[in-house]
């Protein structure tokens, strides 16, 4: 019988993911990403000598990309380099102390007693806490379609129902996290991953302190040569497997007999395949590929909130800093204030959480003699036609005088270089629904399990994978998904 013919719309993580996988089960895989490079919110800017990542800045959970390089055959470490990272982060915070991120529990732990009126004991305990909700949610939650059959009826998911109150859902990250806490340092600290899935800790069910698990208890790294010599290297791979990569080619639409599809449309030429997976945003899947409108599986989509998008200033810096780590925060004083701007007001905050991300600290590289390269984010509402000229030179300034408040460095006279995304840019460029990064934010108890399925409930052959797709954004889970999606294929769409 002949290969089943797959189309992959999209060269983000996902969709490479999913190529790769595809193609070593033996399917015909062609990728049609619209812009010139791989990557999509993983990609990579250079301007006078300054390399930055546009997106993704840690690796978390490596053994995920170390099982995807081996299934293809390979050795994760002819292509990539990691290094797990010894500080994690260091936050500033307005009253101008410091507390250093350690990936060792233990130190990380007396850090914070010795910075904080918490005590290294509540660290452990608390982590050790994070560790249990991902014992009990990661298999079925992370790594499987939980609306399998075989996934929700076996021996760890009945023990997953059992222990179904320890997962925490109906409480808040905020609520949870001052229930182990007293000093609100400690607690904006941990409250702050909520936004490494767009969402609002005072709102988002305390089920996703996973992510600490995640970052602390098994580590974070980089990558050698940035970031974006993950896409580059799963490229690599698939071209070596064979996979068809098609740049600069825009699908324009999804080709479907009633409610099978048959194909796409790219650049207005037809196109047809037995299987089709989506990497790109969901709502735009349906909106704009399938021209889907009217569907339950398409509206459920406009009752949801979505995550935040971001403000990013690339900027290449005069100098050296030793006084910052490659990743660094500057919290904002009122930590509920800025969610309430950015989800309710939809506007930039006027005291924003800056993030900065050095990659030349370990990537030399990166930048020049004597220069750094700064990736400064703040989170940003999703794009609903602000006027982002207003909002972007707003925020600057607002960056730059916390930079000089907390840092005590005037940093504006050194910026060499400057490049800006907006989520007007992100939206444009990566077709994310309003520039929002991950999809639906997960604002409510139950927005986990409405993220859209990995397969298509409605569409025969139509899969889905990528951040807005189960189970999240992130490096880690965005490489699940396209896992997850090329075993539901082989299940599904037998040669």
């Amino acid at each position: 019988m002949a290969e089943k013919k797959v189309a992959v719309i999209g060269a983000g993580l996902g969709g490479l993911a999913a190529a790769i996988r595809l193609r070593v089960m033996g399917y015909k895989v062609s990728v049609y990403e619209k812009n010139q490079e791989p990557g999509g919110k993983a990609s990579e800017i250079y301007d006078c000598g300054f390399r930055f990542d546009t997106g993704p800045s840690l690796v978390t959970m490596p053994f995920v990309l170390e099982e995807l390089f081996k299934f293809a055959g390979e050795k994760i470490e002819n292509f990539i380099t990691l290094k797990k990272l010894d500080k994690l982060c260091r936050y500033f915070y307005p009253d101008g102390s410091v507390i250093d991120a350690y990936s060792d529990v233990q130190k990380f732990a007396s850090e914070i007693e010795k910075n904080t009126t918490d005590s290294a004991g509540s660290v452990v305990a608390y982590l050790d806490y994070c560790r249990t909700i991902y014992n009990l949610s990661g298999e079925l939650f992370l790594f499987k379609s939980f609306t399998e059959f075989s996934s929700i009826f076996n021996a760890k998911a009945f023990y997953t129902l059992l222990n179904i109150l320890k997962l925490d859902t109906h409480r808040t990250m905020h609520r949870a996290n001052s229930s182990f806490f007293n000093d609100g340092k400690t607690i904006q600290l941990f409250d702050r991953y909520a936004t490494y899935n767009g969402s609002n800790p005072f709102k988002a069910p305390a089920t996703l302190n996973i992510i600490q698990h995640v970052e602390y208890n098994m580590g974070g790294y980089v990558s050698s040569g940035g970031i974006y010599s993950i896409p580059k290297a799963l490229t690599a791979v698939a071209e070596n497997k064979g996979v068809e990569f098609n740049f600069n080619s825009e699908v324009n639409g999804i080709i479907r007999n009633g409610n099978r599809v048959t194909g796409i449309r790219v650049d207005g030429s037809e196109k047809l395949y037995d299987i089709v997976v989506s990497n790109s945003d969901v709502k735009n899947t349906y909106n704009n590929l399938l021209k889907d409108n009217n569907s339950r599986a398409s509206k459920k989509y406009d009752d949801l909130e979505m995550s935040t998008s971001a403000l990013v200033f690339y900027w290449g810096i005069k100098g050296n800093y030793p006084g910052l780590e490659i990743h660094n925060i500057l919290f904002s004083e009122d930590y509920r204030k800025e969610f309430s701007d950015l989800f309710d007001a939809k506007i930039i905050p006027e005291d924003p959480t800056v993030y900065i991300y050095i990659s030349s600290k370990f990537n030399g590289s990166d930048a020049p003699e004597n220069c750094e390269n700064w990736f400064v984010m703040i989170n940003a509402p999703r794009n609903i036609n602000q006027n982002w000229n207003y909002e972007t030179e707003k925020a600057r300034k607002h960056i730059l005088r916390k930079i000089k408040n907390l840092l005590s460095i005037d940093v504006e006279a050194d910026i060499i270089t400057e490049n800006i995304l907006t989520p007007e840019i992100l939206e444009k460029k990566t077709s994310s629904t309003g520039g929002s990064i991950y999809g639906i934010s997960s604002n409510t108890r139950l927005a986990a399990f409405l993220r859209q399925r990995n397969r298509s409930g409605k569409y025969k052959g139509l899969y889905f994978t990528g951040g807005s797709a189960h189970p999240g954004g992130g490096i880690p889970l965005v490489l699940l998904s396209g896992k997850i999606t090329a075993d539901l294929i082989k299940k599904y769409e037998m040669n």
